[in-house]
């Protein structure tokens, strides 16, 4: 539906239109009859119908099983039309719809888009990028210090800015990478000098006796010497002993 057609039903500024039709994500609640409500605020709600909340809404099984993993649950939709100057009739299938289009011909690797945390496994994170599309954030692609969770860095719920690593456009997977921009080694250095005592996080305390790896920054990480008793995630004070920067390396002392 037009802004201009909202505006003129709702009296509801184009700014506010814009929010619900383009970025807002709110939470719905889901009825006996697998319908979706939303309060909108401003005296407005919204109804997504069950036909309208997802693509593969083909039977009552399935209708019932994703109404109600959206109860309280960001969802993103697209105004259908508009009952009573306050009351919205919405569609998430559309939205999906879209962002199927968009993989299929905008999506690029290397782009940077914007994602919420939808689900934490030990091997990685689950990122929708909107539209109900799902991409994988492997634990690897995360930062380049070594992590034994995704939870050491994020929460599900949580917004954050990922870039698309690979894009299988046959099937529609995206495979996503978040350390490309935590920045390289070269420009993470320039916040550290020789001589100055920091901040650390240990890594691999136990696996490696020639010498413990200490997180400065998620994508950077320095070297110090073997000492007893320290754990994994433990944190501590090191001094930069050396900065090698022919060879990106950072010896440390811990203090």
């Amino acid at each position: 539906m037009k802004i201009k057609q909202v505006m003129a039903k709702t009296g509801l500024t184009d700014r506010a239109i814009r929010l619900y039709i383009e970025n807002e994500l709110v939470k719905p609640e889901c009825d006996e009859n697998y319908n979706l409500h939303i309060d909108l605020g401003n005296g407005i709600s919204g109804t997504i119908p069950r036909e309208e909340v997802d693509l593969n809404t083909n039977d009552e099984i399935t209708n019932q099983r994703i109404c109600k993993n959206k109860v309280n649950q960001y969802v993103q939709f697209k105004i259908k039309s508009v009952e009573n100057n306050s009351h919205f009739i919405l569609s998430r299938k559309a939205v999906e719809k879209d962002a199927i289009e968009w993989i299929k011909n905008e999506l690029e690797e290397g782009m940077v888009v914007k994602g919420i945390v939808k689900n934490i496994r030990k091997f990685g994170a689950f990122i929708e990028i909107g539209g109900g599309i799902v991409a994988l954030l492997h634990i690897e692609d995360i930062s380049i210090s070594r992590i034994r969770s995704p939870e050491e860095r994020f929460s599900v719920g949580d917004r954050i800015d990922v870039m698309i690593k690979s894009i299988d456009r046959t099937t529609g997977k995206v495979v996503l990478t978040y350390k490309q921009l935590l920045g390289d080694w070269d420009k993470n250095i320039q916040g550290f000098q020789e001589k100055m005592i920091v901040d650390g996080i240990i890594k691999d305390a136990n696996t490696n006796k020639d010498g413990i790896f200490i997180e400065l920054l998620p994508n950077l990480v320095g070297l110090a010497e073997y000492k007893e008793g320290l754990e994994y995630g433990q944190k501590v004070k090191v001094l930069i002993k050396k900065i090698v920067k022919e060879k990106k390396k950072i010896k440390l002392v811990i203090v």
